[in-house]
């Protein structure tokens, strides 16, 4: 694959909210040069909203300048076993599933996990730090409402779910990804409760896909809790991409007006 270049073929990351018609299109876009963030706009005009969108993820979240929201519910999900697909698409390494793999209850609504993926670094940065690494579990409610939570992690001990799946990203970095495919690599029903989340404290907002097309109007739940993941296993997820998106962190956008909502337990105890 062209080290400038990251084709592949759109998948359910860019198509929670889009019609079917584009699921087989293929788009390039990467994080560098004629075809890096601050151009993916121009690339296409299914993508025009990643230039013209006013509610752009990720953010820089200023703790001094979020608001408590005592009536934030928590965060409360029902991950179950199910089939999935490792998947490298060239930009990052994400997990489909195959069947029902659970629900996040937010709100006191259903959304359906579908799928989740990996940046390095984080695209979310607090008080302008970036991590690591960022893990995106992307959601969908049967009215087609997206809502996504994120996990960002420190340098640290093993992230026992990235261990869980130590062999299948390796078999990734050992298949040739052409221009115009991606690299699947089944999974068989994965215990689910390393994809589990306390909710004991959490940023909320309205964003978009990180991604093209960049569609806005998604929730956007980012865990207060900070997890641990080693700098190998960061390398292994490294591995696969195309050289232009190693490091696949779109920059973070102009809240545009947005507020930053922080929902703490401790607080809510107090009412």
């Amino acid at each position: 694959m062209a080290a400038t270049v990251a084709t592949f073929i759109v998948t359910i990351t860019l198509l929670l909210a889009a019609p079917l018609t584009h699921q087989h299109e293929v788009l390039p876009f990467g994080y560098s040069g004629s075809i890096g963030p601050d151009k993916w706009g121009s690339l296409n005009p299914y993508f025009s909203a990643c230039d013209t969108g006013k509610l752009q993820s990720p953010v820089n979240i200023v703790k001094e300048n979020m608001v408590e929201n005592l009536k934030l519910p928590p965060l409360t999900n029902d991950y179950r076993k199910s089939n999935s697909t490792l998947i490298n698409y060239g930009f990052n390494i994400g997990m489909q599933y195959e069947s029902n793999a659970g629900v996040l209850i937010q709100d006191g609504k259903n959304y359906t996990l579908k799928q989740m993926d990996w940046h390095s670094p984080s695209e979310h940065t607090i008080n302008s730090v970036r991590y690591p690494l960022e893990l995106q579990l992307v959601h969908v409610a049967d009215d087609g409402k997206i809502s996504v939570v994120a996990i960002l992690y420190n340098y640290g001990y093993p992230d026992p779910l990235l261990f869980q799946l130590t062999r299948g990203i390796k078999k990734l970095a050992n298949e040739i990804c052409r221009e115009d495919e991606e690299v699947h690599i089944p999974v068989a029903a994965m215990r689910t409760k390393y994809l589990r989340h306390n909710s004991f404290k959490y940023y909320r907002y309205v964003g978009s896909l990180t991604t093209p097309p960049c569609t806005e109007n998604v929730t956007w739940s980012i865990l207060g809790k900070v997890r641990n993941v080693a700098k190998e296993q960061i390398d292994a997820l490294r591995a696969p991409l195309d050289g232009s998106c190693k490091s696949n962190a779109r920059h973070v956008q102009p809240l545009n007006g947005r507020t930053i909502e922080f929902y703490d337990v401790s607080a809510q105890s107090k009412f």
